[in-house]
């Protein structure tokens, strides 16, 4: 199946009363896990990599255009409707980068720019790739990390809508109480604010840091207009979590063709994709996305 726009899912999800989820994998058991779910659960998905916590020089010399390269060969297999982002990078020449990888839609983590120049740079990605039938997010206030001292910054309504004019982006990713790496607890959105933003701008917004959402409040900001959500962290966890007690349970004399990535039952990885897969058909009943893939 070829590559879905994302404003094209976000549009009939919109319709529909549902969200999406991006599931952002790291290597190609939790890529192969998201899409597995996706078609177990028949729902619609974004695919995708993030450069953010990923270290710079590895993205640089190996990452982009193989990851681009097998993303785009898994979404163009799997039997639902899937858009494929490069989520984060810290570099306009990244995202550009990605967009001659293959990747339909394209980030850059621009939260701790000032103002103006995270305007130019949004803006001149966006020029980039409209011109190569590739959509962009954008981000407008700064989350911050579970735990840290440092409050972020929350995204400005009015802004926001300045923010959407000058530069273009198809998609707006907003800060509203939200955080990155939360695995506890649950983050407290403003909704308020949510609202005032989706009022001021038309362009699809986002939510990242889905780890630290409950269902109920998944459903509640789906209803307020949010179309799409980010989620990685609580992926990494079950998939530690599930992966440790495998490592745990080896015999001490073990055939290691079988035990490391023969993708077999032996394999002590598998246990940790089963465990993606299981937390990511369940977020995506909560954005109420499964069984729309048509």
């Amino acid at each position: 199946m070829a590559l879905a726009r994302l404003s094209d899912l976000l549009g009939r999800a919109e319709r529909g009363g549902y969200a999406l989820g991006y599931f952002e994998a790291w290597d190609t058991y939790s890529m192969e896990a998201v899409a597995e779910a996706a078609e177990a659960e028949r729902s619609p998905v974004v695919l995708g990599f993030g450069g953010m916590m990923m270290d710079p020089e590895w993205l640089d010399r190996y990452g982009i255009e193989p990851l681009g390269a097998y993303g785009r060969s898994v979404a163009e297999r799997i039997r639902v409707p899937a858009a494929l982002i490069l989520n984060e990078v810290w570099t306009l020449e990244h995202a550009c980068r990605g967009i001659g990888a293959g990747f339909n839609v394209v980030m850059l983590n621009s939260c701790t720019l000032p103002y103006a120049e995270n305007v130019a740079q949004t803006r001149q990605l966006v020029e980039i790739a409209h011109a190569q039938g590739v959509e962009v997010q954008a981000e407008l206030g700064q989350l911050p990390d579970f735990g840290a001292q440092d409050a972020g910054e929350l995204t400005d309504p009015e802004q926001a809508r300045e923010f959407i004019a000058a530069t273009g982006a198809d998609f707006l990713a907003v800060s509203v109480g939200n955080e990155h790496l939360r695995t506890r607890g649950a983050s407290p959105i403003d909704l308020e604010r949510l609202r005032a933003i989706r009022a001021a701008v038309s362009v699809p917004l986002v939510i990242h840091g889905g780890s630290g959402l409950p269902p109920g409040t998944i459903g509640e900001l789906v209803h307020e207009g949010v179309g799409l959500f980010h989620v990685g962290t609580i992926m990494k966890r079950r998939h530690l979590e599930a992966t440790r007690t495998a490592f745990a349970h080896l015999p001490a004399d073990v055939n290691y063709q079988a035990v490391v990535g023969s993708r077999k039952f032996s394999d002590f990885l598998v246990p940790g994709r089963a465990a993606i897969g299981e937390s990511v058909r369940a977020l995506m009943r909560s954005c109420g996305s499964s069984g729309r893939a048509g």
